[in-house]
């Protein structure tokens, strides 16, 4: 029987797998007949698919039996703004940078307004981000995602801005009127010892976007620059972006109001001081300007997008963005909010501002939140940034708050270090509506300390004004240093400080004082005719500083710098660069520079191109490739890896993704 089971037992198995192979084929020759058989997708089918993968889930899912919601047009292509620090001055900064977001917006949103007009969708269209606002049903979204031009529909969800922390800090023994002179949590960062040299941030503006601002409160009222003393002149100093009804604030707030109590205190803390007593504030001498974008602690992408685009070049309260003055923005911003993409908020809308803000030599300041204290819970825009200076929340005492989100940033599969540094955020007195004082907590609160160290910076060395890389380097070097072992990190900078703590005082020190000048002609190697309207560049060695002049109609430049060491460069159309470097100078110093061009022989070809650009990089990314997609999250679907966003290369490395699945039409 042993012997009989020995034989036969492998003919079986044999047999079993010709069984299979014949199953298998004839499997296969069925699904290869239907392939045979089935039509292939008309063109009008295959476009009406491509328009619905743009649409973002979340839109979809509330746009459902043709039922009507807001949503954001985001077009594929976006400005180049790389000139824009090779511009001679801050202003002509600011106005090349708006010129060229206007001039990209106002040619390729043209077919989709007139669209939008047609269609009857009401629509508000953005420059700061080539992006329009609109809200129609599912039909008129599929039309126009239709466009070409359109990268892509995304959701524009009202969220809450300003969640609580999660662990209250613990009470405080003090009543909140009672005045007690320089608070504690200015004092620890010191600024007082800043305001001994002089400087308390005189000529600079900081641009507050929040809840709204009491404006006539005694402790922020002197600072408004929209006040002289006498009258207030809210044109170009305040916007509002709500445009409902329903709170107390009203729609289009003619005059500064805050619907919350939030962005009162928060302004206050960056300027604050009543001159009696309750000083509050970081720099008391610089002034602020508001925009508010959220309705009741709740806003929009869209809300936030308008105040960027009023912060660029504000406009008259009945005026257009059109109407713009660039030579008004404010020099820093205060944002104590974020936007949740676990709730629908487009990333990267709103990385297309911030990296307009930083192109324009605005330092945009922006709080962690207040989801710690696990690791990675950095995790809302626009606090993910690398465009942007995130700041995390201390005690007084400089013991990081249970609250206080750690990095490193996981939600766009960056692992990008944040927060950038930390400042005192529990128990924070500052102004509240109906001139009285309050206590609060968050990193919202630790934010605005770091947005007015810059302002006292920049008042005490006017050279540094607006150069945003050496700011930031000059920030994190003068910390004081907290060593963690925590969140993917260890020492200094962590993911949980940050550089370490802000000391202010050590910043100012820390950077050079006085002036030098650097001045020359630029003119032909070969005949010394002079060149005039070259372009001359003089770079500091480390970390990076530029300062920038056109040589007049005799070839003459000068340039006003801080002490250091240079290279210095000019450049001019039909000519080769020339460069002189370790141009070393001290405080009162002039070095006569004179720089020969060489004229250029060389055949200037002229590229055919193949495509539009659909991605513009504004800062070159140090870290992981951007185009390095994450696993498609959801298991037994076939994802389409596209990077998000399509139009554009964020100086953020590594950008979020968004996967759009590829859902079936149905007759």
């Amino acid at each position: 029987m042993r012997r009989f089971l020995t034989v036969i037992f492998p003919v079986l198995v044999v047999l079993g797998l010709l069984t299979q192979l014949v199953l298998l084929s004839n499997r296969v020759g069925a699904v290869a007949a239907l392939a045979a058989v089935a039509p292939a997708p008309s063109p009008e089918r295959v476009q009406q698919q491509i328009a619905l993968n743009k649409i973002a889930p979340q839109v979809l899912r509330a746009t459902a039996q043709n039922a009507e919601a807001e949503f954001l047009v985001l077009l594929t292509e976006q400005a180049d703004l790389r000139g824009a620090a090779d511009q001679p001055n801050r202003t002509t900064r600011i106005q090349y940078v708006r010129d060229r977001l206007m001039a990209v917006a106002a040619r390729t949103q043209a077919p989709v307004l007139a669209q939008l007009d047609a269609l009857g969708v009401p629509h508000r269209a953005f420059y700061i981000a080539n992006v329009i606002w609109a809200k129609g049903n599912r039909d008129q979204m599929m039309r126009i995602a239709a466009q070409t031009s359109v990268a892509r529909l995304e959701a524009n969800p009202n969220v809450r801005a300003i969640p609580e922390p999660a662990i209250d800090p613990l009470p405080v023994n003090r009543a909140p009127n009672i005045a007690l002179g320089i608070e504690t949590n200015i004092s620890v960062t010191k600024a007082p010892i800043v305001w001994a040299m002089g400087y308390t941030g005189t000529g600079i503006v900081v641009g507050g976007q929040d809840t709204g601002y009491a404006w006539s409160h005694p402790a922020i009222k002197a600072q408004y620059r929209g006040w002289d003393g006498i009258t207030a002149t809210h044109d170009y100093n305040w916007h509002d972006s709500i445009h409902a009804a329903g709170n107390i604030c009203g729609a289009d707030s003619a005059i500064p109001c805050d619907d919350n109590t939030h962005g009162t205190h928060t302004i206050g803390t960056a300027v604050g001081d009543d001159g009696v007593g309750n000083q509050i504030g970081m720099a008391p001498g610089a002034q602020w300007i508001g925009c508010r974008n959220m309705n009741s602690g709740n806003g929009t992408p869209a809300t936030y997008l308008e105040c960027f685009e009023f912060f660029l070049a504000p406009y008259p309260l009945t005026g257009t963005p059109a109407q713009g003055d660039p030579s008004k923005a404010p020099d820093v911003t205060v944002n104590s909010w974020g936007c949740p993409p676990s709730e629908g908020c487009n990333t990267q809308s709103l990385a297309l501002a911030v990296q307009a803000q930083r192109a324009a030599g605005i330092f945009t300041e922006a709080s962690a939140g207040n989801s710690g204290s696990s690791c990675g819970s950095v995790r809302d825009p626009i606090a993910i940034y690398d465009d942007v200076f995130t700041i995390g929340a201390t005690d007084n005492n400089a013991i990081i708050a249970s609250f206080s989100s750690r990095g490193p940033v996981t939600v766009d599969g960056s692992n990008r270090p944040k927060p950038d540094l930390s400042a005192p955020g529990v128990n924070v007195r500052s102004s509240v509506p109906g001139n009285g004082y309050g206590f609060k907590s968050g990193t919202s609160m630790a934010g605005p300390h770091v947005a007015g160290a810059v302002a006292l910076l920049w008042s005490a060395r006017p050279l540094l004004r607006n150069q945003i890389d050496f700011t930031e380097a000059l920030l994190r070097q003068s910390a004081t240093p907290i060593t963690v072992t925590a969140c993917s990190s260890s020492g200094v900078p962590n993911n949980v400080y940050g550089a370490g703590w802000l000391n202010i005082a050590a910043a100012v020190t820390a950077a050079p004082e006085g002036s030098a000048t650097i001045t020359g002609v630029v003119h032909e190697l070969s005949s010394t005719q002079p060149i005039s309207g070259a372009l001359v560049v003089a770079n500091y060695s480390a970390p990076a500083l530029q300062f920038n002049a056109l040589s007049d109609a005799d070839g003459v430049y000068t340039l006003t710098v801080m002490p250091g060491m240079y290279t210095v460069t000019a450049t001019s159309s039909g000519y080769l660069s020339a460069s002189q470097s370790a141009v070393s100078l001290g405080a009162g110093d002039i070095a006569n520079v004179d720089l020969g061009l060489i004229v250029d022989t060389a055949p200037t070809l002229t590229p055919t191109p193949t495509s539009t650009p659909s991605a513009t990089p504004t800062q070159t990314p140090t870290s992981t490739p951007r185009l390095t997609l994450p696993p498609c999250p959801v298991h037994g679907v076939t994802c389409t890896q596209r990077p998000s966003p399509s139009p554009t290369v964020s100086s953020t490395p590594t950008p979020s993704f968004v996967w759009y699945y590829p859902l079936l039409l149905r007759e």
